[in-house]
């Protein structure tokens, strides 16, 4: 069974930003759908089991941005 996630990532201003983060978190193990919304910041990971939040923030720091929450 598929696990949903969101997480609200601070920076993002263009479409070069959601490749960015999509695709650092697209990496993680387990990690099958990842949808970013620009405009709220709100990234939602699907994947098929757990993922950390600590990972999720790796990912997410690696693309050069933050998670607030």
């Amino acid at each position: 069974m598929s696990e949903i996630t969101k997480y609200t990532v601070d920076g993002m201003t263009c479409g070069g930003c959601v490749n960015n983060v999509a695709g650092e978190l697209q990496r993680l193990a387990g990690v099958s759908d990842v949808d970013v919304d620009l405009a709220s910041g709100v990234v939602t990971i699907t994947s098929d089991g757990p993922v950390t939040a600590d990972a999720v923030a790796a990912a997410v720091r690696d693309a050069g941005y933050e998670v607030v929450s």
